[in-house]
């Protein structure tokens, strides 16, 4: 498909575009504002289902391991039949199971119909980022992954606020689960309405059985139909690819770690944030819930700034590399000041966590933690597209698996940890552990060009890593 061919998703109009950016940030909001959401109500769901307190963390912890699952699906099978078919199973059943929820008679339901939502929530995870890259080219992804990347972790954000505040104002928790099922419906139908097929080579598989079908002529063919697979073969690109681009790609395998460790974080806060200012500072669900405000609006603030300063210094790089792209290492310069403030707002949110401390002084902590959130996934989201372009969607699947681990597994300890502890420890031994990641990005930034020559995967291992000289150059 030439650059000037219309049917081409990078040809169509920039601000359906940007549309269709939103529309796949909006299904990212929606799979992880559903993950957190119970957890404004769980002291409702321990007292009607008369379970305790670590049943209830599963309600979260096994949405989000849902997400474990689906990936390994959603991604590979998005790039064998394409993304809007995936998006409109994975919602259907998605909302089905939210409708489950709503009418669990006990807790093995329940636990069930969570676990089985995160799995068909977990398309959009995957697969919306990889449409992304079907419709832009490098230079404006980066600001149409700066507003996509402020979903994985603003839904989480949200989700205790309003069920916080459902259950403070007395409305069943039954109501949360509807409210969630009205999102994905909405959601479902706007998928069917106004998401198009946007993988090339799908587009083509397409356009070649239409062109056979008016002009009899067999010879149309796109090069997708020519591979022909077995079952087998089938199933080990659906479900072993994500694993093979992971395990032998050490720069993917140092970006999923480092964030597994800053998802697992975000999801951690859900129950660190009740033991700081439920119990501190004696705030109701509600008012608990409003704590989390600071994330969210720190990581608007991160897109802000990022579309303020450093995209325009990417663009800059953009004409003097080009007629080459600019090497994925450029996309890393954000994480390099993220990484350090990570760390700082976890040692400020500990030794701030004193009762007798106003609670102005933990909330605020999390504005810089929002701010540095966002950098760090988009300079790693961008970095892990540019660098793996065609299997962008299985790479992305592998980290989300190995990110989703995290996010489910460290709620299961986490109050475990702070009531040890004490908020203060705890909190001082996740900034040691985010001090010990955060060089990361600065090893891949030095490192990367030589790493990506040996990679497997990566289309652009042979470009240079200079800027072209000549008429071209800024």
């Amino acid at each position: 498909m030439s650059r000037d061919d219309p049917k081409n998703p990078q040809n169509w109009s920039r601000w359906y575009r940007w549309y269709l950016t939103m529309a796949s940030g909006l299904l990212v909001l929606n799979a992880t504002f559903a993950s957190s959401a119970p957890s404004g109500i769980i002291p409702e769901l321990m007292r009607h289902f008369s379970f305790g307190e670590e049943v209830a963390t599963l309600t979260i912890a096994l949405f989000v391991g849902g997400y474990c699952v689906g990936p390994l699906l959603w991604g590979p099978l998005s790039e064998q039949f394409g993304r809007r078919p995936i998006f409109i199973l994975s919602f259907a059943v998605y909302t089905a199971f939210q409708v489950g929820c709503a009418l669990s008679p006990n807790t093995a339901s329940i636990l069930i119909f969570r676990f089985l939502g995160g799995t068909f929530a977990a398309a959009p995870l995957s697969n919306s980022g990889a449409l992304i890259a079907d419709i832009w080219d490098a230079d404006t992804r980066g600001k149409a992954l700066a507003i996509f990347t402020l979903a994985p972790f603003a839904g989480p954000s949200l989700g205790p606020t309003v069920s916080g505040f459902m259950s403070v104002g007395g409305v069943s928790w039954r109501w949360t689960f509807w409210l969630l099922t009205c999102f994905a419906g909405a959601c479902l139908l706007l998928i069917i309405f106004t998401i198009p097929e946007t993988y090339v080579p799908i587009i083509l598989v397409r356009e070649a059985k239409q062109k056979r079908k008016e002009t009899g002529d067999e010879r149309w063919w796109a090069p997708m139909e020519r591979q022909k697979l077995s079952f087998g073969q089938h199933m080990q690109r659906i479900l072993a690819r994500p694993f093979l681009v992971l395990f032998r790609e050490p720069m993917l395998m140092a970006i999923t770690v480092y964030m597994s460790f800053v998802y697992g974080c975000i999801y951690l806060l859900f129950e660190a944030y009740p033991i700081v200012f439920t119990e501190g500072h004696h705030f109701n669900e509600g008012i608990s819930g409003l704590m989390f405000m600071p994330l969210f609006v720190g990581g608007v603030s991160g897109v802000v700034l990022y579309l303020l300063i450093f995209n325009p210094i990417y663009e800059r790089k953009h004409k003097l590399f080009a007629p080459n792209p600019v090497p994925p290492e450029a996309r890393l310069d954000i994480a390099m000041w993220a990484a350090p403030l990570f760390a700082m707002s976890f040692f400020w949110f500990g030794w701030t966590s004193y009762p007798s401390i106003s609670y102005w002084a933990p909330m605020m902590a999390a504005f810089p933690m929002g701010i540095s959130i966002v950098w760090i996934f988009l300079a790693l989201f961008n970095y892990i597209i540019d660098t793996y372009l065609f299997v962008a969607a299985s790479a992305l699947a592998s980290v989300t698996v190995i990110r989703s681990l995290f996010g489910a597994g460290f709620p299961l300890f986490a109050t475990q940890m702070f009531e040890t502890l004490n908020p203060r420890w705890a909190s001082t031994l996740l900034g040691c552990l985010a001090v010990l990641m955060g060089p990361i990005p600065f090893v891949l930034r030095k490192y990367g060009p030589v790493l990506r020559r040996r990679s497997k995967y990566s289309p652009n291992k042979i470009l240079p890593a200079k800027p072209v000289k000549g008429e071209n150059s800024a």
